[in-house]
């Protein structure tokens, strides 16, 4: 016998190896195909960014979201021979935005930052590239 249990906000499903294996009867609704952002990546077909594209990873959304569109829109609609070169004030912005909030955007490090993190911690002497 097959029953839901809600605890909180969660609902739980048991259900019957007989239920399991038995085809499923769920209708799936037909996406909209006149919807402009549905399956259509990060250039929407008029040539205009789709920021609710989730290849963005929400960063459209949140404080720093207008920054990252100003800095992105001007990058997407470049046109200089070094594409983006224009645009170094904006992804400033946006980066000095993001600093403000590192819980929210941590910075990456690479492999060497991390092993001279991880030495400095254990009180070990970096050795300098004089003497390797």
């Amino acid at each position: 016998m097959s029953y839901c249990k809600q605890q909180g906000k969660d609902k739980i499903i048991f259900v019957t190896k007989e239920d399991h294996e038995t085809p499923s009867s769920a209708e799936l609704i037909a996406e909209d195909p006149n919807d402009p952002y549905e399956d259509q990546g990060l250039i929407l077909p008029n040539g205009e960014v789709n920021w609710n594209c989730p290849c963005l990873g929400g960063m459209a959304s949140g404080p720093c979201g207008e920054q990252f569109k100003s800095a992105f829109s001007c990058f997407h609609y470049s046109e200089e021979e070094v594409k983006g070169s224009e645009c170094i004030e904006q992804f400033r912005t946006m980066q000095e935005c993001m600093q403000r909030y590192p819980e929210l955007y941590p910075q990456e490090e690479d492999e060497e930052d991390k092993q001279s993190n991880r030495n400095a911690a254990e009180g070990e002497e970096q050795p300098s590239p004089a003497s390797s």
